[in-house]
């Protein structure tokens, strides 16, 4: 994986930049699970509730 920034001049824009790209490109949260060991019916129940927040989401609302 690889993300380019480019500098022209203004360091904290650049360094922002990145941060968003990273944020966008899932990068900082998946080092965070890979910190530590997760058991696999933990791995389990987080993917199935991250997929029922998905459906949940894309849902249409009628009122």
């Amino acid at each position: 994986m690889s993300i380019t920034v480019e500098v022209k001049g203004n360091i904290e824009r650049a360094i922002r930049l990145l941060k968003k790209r990273m944020q966008l490109e899932g990068v900082q949260k998946e080092v965070k699970q890979r910190r530590f060991y997760e058991k696999p019916s933990v791995k389990k129940k987080r993917k199935r509730l991250a997929a029922s927040r998905r459906r949940r989401k894309s849902r249409p609302r009628f009122l």
